[in-house]
């Protein structure tokens, strides 16, 4: 059984002091750090938006951040300017150490759906890629840290799942935006997940 490490949009704008910052995010680089050296494989996700993304709440007069709207058909949280292509906010922060990340999967950036699985946007309608690259390694068993845990990470871990891989997320690595939300979605999926915390 082949694993991967799987590290999710560890990116300045989901840092502290980011335009969508998570709480602590900064806290658990050095853990990733530990990690990736753990795993023969290791592939990241980036979040990658064009600036006239309709994700974000700019984009919408009269709306502000964290206001929700049907966008397509699908429920959309409103998000402040983030991960615009380009910009200091979405890079990698400087202390990921990114040496043995043998690729990485840009998303969110068709500005008409949002994106935040490392497989599919939000509607399923385009593949990342990161499914096929996964099974071409013969990789059966994928471990998920980064960042958001109730967002992009949660996501990814429910699309890894539907695509047939066992799924383990490593509790320690991650943080998520609302603590209730994430608390909700491991409830969830307890029967189908490995919830592991990293000792190093």
């Amino acid at each position: 059984m082949k694993k991967a490490l799987i590290v999710i949009d560890m990116q300045y704008d989901f840092i502290p002091g980011g335009s969508l910052a998570v709480e602590g995010g900064d806290e658990i680089i050095p853990l990733i750090n530990q990690l990736i050296q753990e795993y023969d494989l290791v592939l990241a996700t980036q979040d990658w938006h064009p600036a006239d993304h309709k994700s974000f709440a700019s984009q919408h007069p009269g709306m502000k951040p964290y206001d929700t709207i049907e966008l397509h058909g699908l429920h959309q949280v409103l998000w402040p300017d983030h991960c615009v292509q380009g910009t200091h906010g979405a890079e990698f922060h400087q202390d990921l150490d990114l040496r043995k990340v043998e690729a990485i999967f840009r998303k969110g950036m068709n500005p008409e759906i949002d994106s935040y699985s490392g497989f599919y946007d939000n509607g399923h309608l385009k593949t990342t890629g990161l499914s096929g690259y996964l099974r071409e390694k013969g990789v059966t068993e994928v471990h998920f840290a980064g960042l958001a845990a109730d967002f992009c990470v949660h996501y990814s871990i429910t699309d890894a799942l539907k695509e047939g891989f066992e799924v383990t997320l490593i509790e320690n690595a991650t943080k998520p935006i609302f603590p209730e939300q994430f608390a909700q979605q491991k409830e969830a999926l307890k029967d189908q997940v490995n919830f592991i915390t990293y000792k190093g």
